[in-house]
Parts: C-alpha cells; structure tokens; sequence
C-alpha cells in the first residue's frame, strides 16, 4: 500500500532554515503531484506548495514565495520542502500528501482531492 513518510523540521531560531523531506512509497509511478500542507494550532490546514513530478512544475502559496522551495529526487521517491527566512507564522504540523496518479495536480490542489497523507512532522519557529 501507498506511504508518504516525512522528516526533518524539529525547533528553528527565526531567520532560520530547515528541510522536510517525504518518502513515497508503495508507489510504481514516476509522474506524480504531490503537495506539502500545514496547519497551525487553531487555524486551518494551508497549502503551501505543490509539485507535479513529471513536468517539474511547482505552486507557492503567497505566504512562502521566494521563501520555500519543493523540488523532487525521482530515484529516491523523494520529494523536498526547503524552507528558508522562517518566520514563527511558519510555526506549525507540515504534512505532505498525494493524490490518486490519475489526477492533474492543479485539479487536486483545486478540489483538495489528496488521498494519501503522511503523518506529520513538527516545525516550531521561536
């Protein structure tokens, strides 16, 4: 069966840096979407970036652009979260997921049609 298993985040000084990383696997295709998410305590589940594997096309929320950068290691079923100039806002859960291979990334993240969730990782900007 399908896992999406994140690492990485933990507790970084404002200004900082960090990189998620999530692990697919259970997974044949080599074109895929895949989108990191987050949500804050007591806010909503945000989007913050997504990727299509296979064209290599990326989204950025408003809030992280020109700050985080998503890319992909295809030989690693791997795909990254880069976070740079964090900021306490970026404090929060960060989730990666994917949606059934058959779907159009814009048409996932449009509809939030994401099946596969990871478990979390914990990102605290103090």
């Amino acid at each position: 069966h399908v896992q999406l298993v994140e690492s990485g985040g933990g507790s970084v000084q404002a200004g900082g840096s960090t990189r998620l990383s999530c692990a697919i696997s259970g997974w044949t295709y080599s074109s895929y979407c895949m989108g990191w998410f987050r949500q804050a305590p007591g806010k909503e589940r945000e989007g913050v970036a997504r990727i299509a594997t296979g064209s290599g096309n990326t989204y950025y929320a408003d809030s992280v652009k020109s700050r985080f950068t998503i890319s992909q290691d295809n030989a690693k079923n791997t795909v990254y979260l880069q976070m740079n100039s964090l900021t306490p806002e970026d404090t929060g859960v960060y989730y990666c997921a994917a949606p059934r291979p058959s779907v159009f990334c814009f048409n996932a993240w449009r509809k939030g049609n994401f099946d596969y969730w990871g478990q979390g990782t914990q990102v605290t900007v103090s």
